[in-house]
């Protein structure tokens, strides 16, 4: 849609991912606003605006992905200065949201880290936020403002509809990879008429999963698991090993943020899984072969245009 009134809002960006604003804000037609961002010789993060935002509706474009805690202060100091200079409104446009996976009090002493992170940018003066495939839906009610959840299946589905020239819609099969992410893969199933499967999955403690069994059809079919993040790599090696060995033709893997920690980029590449598609809400600029990165700027950037002109972001998903 074209980008109305664009003399009137203003896009800035951190250090977590310059490339996804600069991919956004061309979508828009606009330019990245300027900002000033340095370290004080002990590391603590020294910014400042370099242009005027006062009355004028802004918006903060940063992950909050490793290293996420540099790059959340970044994010707060931002709001803070935007709010001292007098912005109309501050929305914050979170790719990623970490600090998410802790979203309730699962033993006792556990701190409900998503709370905190949403107190800590609401008190700095962030007046709406938007996010893509949140860990748990249930943290857009931890925020006394509004909360754009988006879906990334969209992103996904476009590109196994009209770019992917190997996929069949006849033998393949939607995997969510546990119970818990059986709403998302069943959103991104429908959209691509297929056949849903879950993945009976335990953790017995952080990081760590046994897959013990199967629900639903997988034999002689290519099996596409979906899910919001690929951490460390090893439950989903494990799905891929347990659904080939159930008979799966082959193996796909999607995941709208490649957290990508530690050694997962290896382990996925010498794993049975053949391809493994994740976007941009994270930045990455060595991936193996196996990976294929798939552009949100779009779906952010109609977004951004729909709130600045006071139109529904829910119809993107219908």
């Amino acid at each position: 849609m074209p980008f109305s009134m664009a003399h009137e809002i203003k896009i800035f960006t951190g250090n977590s991912n310059p490339t996804l604003a600069e991919k956004i804000v061309q979508y828009l037609g606009i330019r990245l606003s300027e900002v000033e961002l340095k370290r004080f010789a002990d590391g603590e993060v020294n910014l400042r605006i370099g242009e005027t935002v006062r009355g004028l509706d802004t918006f903060v474009i940063q992950s909050t992905s490793s290293p996420v805690n540099e790059n959340l202060m970044e994010l707060l100091v931002m709001i803070d200065a935007l709010k001292r200079a007098s912005a109309n409104s501050i929305a914050v446009v979170i790719p990623y949201f970490g600090y998410a996976r802790q979203d309730r009090k699962a033993r006792g002493r556990d701190p409900i880290s998503a709370k905190l992170v949403a107190n800590l940018l609401t008190v700095a003066g962030a007046t709406r936020i938007v996010t893509i495939d949140l860990h748990a839906e249930q943290i857009q009610g931890f925020f006394d403002i509004p909360v754009d959840n988006l879906m990334g299946f969209p992103v996904f589905v476009n590109y196994f509809k009209n770019e992917c020239e190997d996929f069949d819609s006849n033998s393949s099969v939607v995997v969510s990879p546990d119970v818990g992410g059986v709403k998302r893969a069943r959103k991104f199933a429908e959209k691509m008429n297929l056949p849903l499967a879950i993945l009976d999955k335990r953790r017995p403690k952080d990081n760590v999963a046994e897959i013990v069994n199967i629900i639903g059809d997988v034999k002689d079919k290519t099996a596409i698991i979906f899910d919001d993040i690929i951490d460390t790599g090893g439950s989903l090696v494990g799905a891929a090993e347990m659904l080939k060995e159930k008979g799966a033709k082959k193996v796909i893997a999607c995941a709208t943020h490649g957290v990508l920690s530690k050694n997962a980029k290896e382990k996925l590449q010498n794993s049975v899984i053949e391809k493994v598609y994740v976007t941009d809400t994270i930045y990455h600029n060595d991936l193996p072969g196996k990976f294929h990165v798939l552009s949100v700027a779009s779906l952010l950037g109609e977004t951004v245009a729909r709130i600045k002109n006071n139109l529904s972001v829910s119809i993107l998903f219908k």
